[in-house]
């Protein structure tokens, strides 16, 4: 049975993929584990099913091929890794062999965003840029830990890719109260309701929308937070009721490059149904290699921490028509 999780408790989203691959290891005998010597949290899955765990070392791209194989072969591959070289170093195989036949392969992986430390090298902010420029590519990207499990089991039935962004995984805080929202692949969710201005994010980042919500409540303001956890496909249908139903003032707030993720995906959808909109602001990374530090450190230096997020808010809630 899938684990239940208490609201605000600090949870490990490597420890709920490896409890979660090992469950799904049971009911699918045709799901492998595939990892680009990243393993440690996938020990359960290798320990009960150590003919269906693959770890290829330092190699993504063949990490990738070999999921693309089996997969041909009628599995389900699962690979988990690091993902700012599942996502660049792997791109042509991710492309090529996964993409182009639509295969069932799963990527998951950590560091997506500017989060664990490692430099510039180690921190995935391209990556929903490459992702969801692929054709057949779905694209996530989870903050609360306990939606793990759920995305994975949903996406056991998918006939095409997914890629699934985390941030480094070890201590992330449960976001939501278990059965609060449908978990759907393609739908955001409405973390909070409002009426001022709509915020929208994912991962990392929508705890901090929510704190930046608290702060304007507390100044008499109403904002909604949508958690896009879904960026391909989008939920276009929430982005319209969004901007109807809140003044058609939009943050969008992400642990990603400003442009190419998921405010360029908005901007995309209000421009193609000819929506006007009285105030747009994206908050990410600008065009810096963001260097060391902590992650709520190089927000707060790049521009998009939670003062930042304060501020864009009151901006567009004091736009004029």
């Amino acid at each position: 049975m899938p684990a239940t999780f208490t609201f605000g408790e600090m949870l490990s989203a490597r420890s709920v993929i490896g409890t979660t691959l090992a469950e799904l290891g049971d009911e699918h005998p045709n799901l492998y584990v595939l990892t680009p010597d990243i393993g440690a949290t996938l020990v359960e899955f290798r320990d009960a099913f150590p003919d269906r765990f693959i770890d290829v070392g330092l190699a993504e791209q063949a990490c990738v091929g070999i999921a693309s194989g089996l997969a041909y072969d009628g599995n389900i591959p699962v690979v988990s890794g690091m993902l700012p070289f599942l996502s660049m170093r792997a791109l042509e195989q991710v492309r090529t062999d996964v993409c182009y036949p639509n295969l069932p392969v799963k990527i998951i992986g950590t560091h997506g965003g500017l989060v664990g430390n490692g430099g510039s090298t180690h921190y995935a902010v391209e990556d929903l840029t490459l992702m969801g420029a692929l054709t057949n590519m779905t694209v996530t990207s989870i903050g609360d830990p306990a939606m793990v499990g759920e995305v994975l089991r949903q996406s056991m039935t998918m006939e095409g890719p997914i890629y699934i962004r985390l941030a480094v995984g070890k201590k992330d805080k449960v976001l939501y109260e278990p059965g609060e929202h449908e978990l759907r692949i393609g739908k955001g969710i409405i973390a909070r309701q409002g009426t001022d201005a709509t915020i929208f994010t994912h991962g990392t980042t929508v705890a901090q929308a929510l704190d930046a919500a608290d702060q304007l409540a507390s100044e008499g303001h109403s904002v909604r937070v949508v958690d896009m956890w879904t960026l391909k496909p989008i939920d276009e249908q929430l982005i319209l009721s969004s901007a109807a139903e809140t003044g058609g003032r939009f943050v969008v707030l992400e642990d990603h490059l400003a442009y190419g993720g998921l405010a360029t995906r908005i901007a995309d959808v209000v421009a193609d149904n000819g929506v006007h909109l009285t105030g747009f602001e994206r908050l990410g990374i600008p065009q810096v290699y963001a260097g060391f530090g902590e992650d709520e450190q190089l927000r707060d230096k790049h521009g998009y921490g939670l003062a930042d997020t304060v501020a864009a808010l009151r901006r567009v809630i004091s736009a004029q028509h």
